[in-house]
């Protein structure tokens, strides 16, 4: 059997180089291979952040545009009501004051742009509850221009008929314009917390003051009169505790929160009734109607934040 001669040292130099070499390129060309998708991968997530951060750019921008546009909307509102118009400089001190806060506030903050995004809803509410207010006022103002004006005719009419028809129709103008229906001033309703502090927050929340002035007049009958307050959470459920009563009005009974009573001898009589007991106040608009068995007295709304 023929021998195979052996290989020199140095071809086997050679035939280790050469497999080093396929070797290096193998390696070589895979680190370039991860290198490629790791660049790709990496333009990926800068490119996915950066378009984020441009929505919520964008969503930061088009919420800071609809607050603008209700404080433009609150600024051109007004009315010819003393409380109305108290109320709604409160409301507008608070928009402005959301706008500076969100215009301050990163995009990237979402739990804020979320919460200014409820509290836009909150404040369009509201405006709508005003516009609502005004217009029914309006039309009651017009309503009762028109009785009056029929009024005036019929009584001039009947001056032409005789003297003493002349006399029941004054009298009876006149009680129409007193009026022997209790009437209400300056309703007020604040929350407060267990130490007696006025507060705008519901979590601190722990009671209702709701306070009013009965105006004087001399028609009005004389003696104790029951004042109730019926107080209504953001989501339309009256309050009630366990010393809460039932008001019979000429409408109807009615449920309400809390009540008090007081002497009512004909002068103006200033009333303060609390509403306790309730264990949690939800965030919103609360609406304070306060009446008395001949009818309402008014009513005023705050809010809860």
């Amino acid at each position: 059997m023929e021998r195979r001669p052996e290989n020199t040292p140095m071809e086997e130099s050679r035939l280790n180089a050469g497999g080093n070499t396929d070797k290096n390129a193998t390696i070589i060309k895979v680190l370039s291979g991860v290198a490629v998708l790791l660049v790709l991968v990496l333009a990926y997530v800068l490119f996915s952040k950066s378009k984020l951060i441009s929505e919520l750019n964008e969503e930061k921008a088009d919420l800071t545009e609809q607050f603008v546009a209700l404080q433009q909307d609150y600024a051109q509102l007004s009315s010819d009501y003393e409380v109305i118009n108290t109320q709604l400089d409160s409301s507008r001190e608070e928009v402005n004051q959301l706008v500076e806060r969100i215009q301050k506030i990163s995009a990237t903050d979402r739990a804020q742009i979320r919460k200014y995004q409820k509290e836009l809803g909150t404040l369009r509410a509201i405006m709508r509850n005003y516009v609502h207010q005004i217009d029914s006022l309006n039309t009651l103002n017009h309503k009762l221009s028109a009785q009056a004006a029929a009024a005036k005719k019929e009584a001039a009419a009947a001056k032409k008929e005789n003297a003493e028809l002349k006399k029941s129709v004054e009298d009876l103008s006149g009680k129409v314009v007193v009026g022997a229906t209790l009437r209400a001033r300056n309703i007020k309703a604040d929350a407060y917390n267990k130490n007696g502090k006025r507060v705008e927050r519901a979590t601190p929340a722990a009671r209702i003051l709701t306070t009013l002035s009965i105006a004087e007049n001399s028609l009005a009958e004389k003696g104790p009169v029951r004042v109730y307050v019926v107080i209504t959470d953001p989501d339309g459920n009256i309050l009630t505790n366990a010393e809460s009563r039932v008001c019979s009005t000429p409408d109807g009974d009615v449920q309400t929160s809390a009540s008090r009573e007081v002497d009512y001898q004909g002068d103006e009589v200033e009333i303060s009734i609390y509403m306790n007991d309730i264990p949690k106040y939800e965030k919103g608009v609360y609406n304070v109607q306060v009446l008395t068995a001949q009818g309402s007295l008014g009513s005023v709304q705050f809010m809860l934040r």
